[in-house]
C-alpha cells in the first residue's frame, strides 16, 4: 500500500529526483489518481447528502482567534478576549459555550512574517465553558508564542 505523503513528495520532486524515489508512483511514471469504480463513486455520492455532525449541533459555527505572544486578541470570529495566564499559557474566550467543541491550534504570526518555531496544545478551559486553554512551547519548555486557534462549536 502506498502512503499518501510518499505520493505527494514524489509529485513535488523534480523529474530527475522522482526516478530515485522508492514510491510506487515513481515506478509508474506520471500517472494520475486511479479512477474510482462505480460502487465507490455511488457510495461517495450518498455520503454527500447524509453527512451528519458527530456530537455537534446542526447550528455549529466555526470560530477563530489570532492571538499575539503577549496574549492580545488581534482578530477573530466569535472570540471575545484572550489572556496570557503565565509564560506560554493562554485563555481564549468566545461568545458561546465551546466545552464540547473541536479545537485546532497552530503557532503562527499574529501580523505578518513568520512566527518563531514552537509547539502548541489546546484543551477546554477548566471551569469556563466558553473558553479554550492554550499552551505554547519551545524546546526549553513553556514559551510565549503567537498562535491561531480554530474552534468548531
Amino acid at each position: 500500500m502506498t502512503r499518501p505523503h510518499v505520493r505527494l513528495a514524489a509529485a513535488a520532486a523534480p523529474a530527475a529526483e522522482r526516478t530515485a524515489m522508492s514510491s510506487s508512483r515513481s515506478r509508474r511514471g506520471a500517472v494520475g489518481q486511479p479512477a474510482p469504480d462505480a460502487e465507490e463513486a455511488a457510495r461517495a455520492d450518498t455520503e454527500i447528502n447524509s453527512c451528519t455532525a458527530a456530537g455537534l449541533p446542526a447550528s455549529a459555527r466555526v470560530l477563530f482567534a489570532v492571538v499575539d505572544a503577549n496574549g492580545s486578541l488581534v482578530r477573530g470570529l466569535g472570540a471575545t478576549s484572550a489572556t496570557r495566564l503565565a509564560a506560554g499559557m493562554y485563555q481564549v474566550a468566545f461568545d458561546q459555550d465551546v466545552a464540547r467543541a473541536a479545537y485546532v491550534g497552530t503557532v503562527g504570526p499574529a501580523a505578518g512574517g513568520l512566527a518563531p518555531q514552537g509547539s502548541i496544545t489546546v484543551a477546554s478551559r477548566t471551569g469556563i465553558p466558553n473558553a479554550v486553554f492554550v499552551e505554547t512551547y519551545a524546546a526549553s519548555g513553556h514559551t510565549d508564542r503567537p498562535f491561531h486557534l480554530a474552534v468548531l462549536a
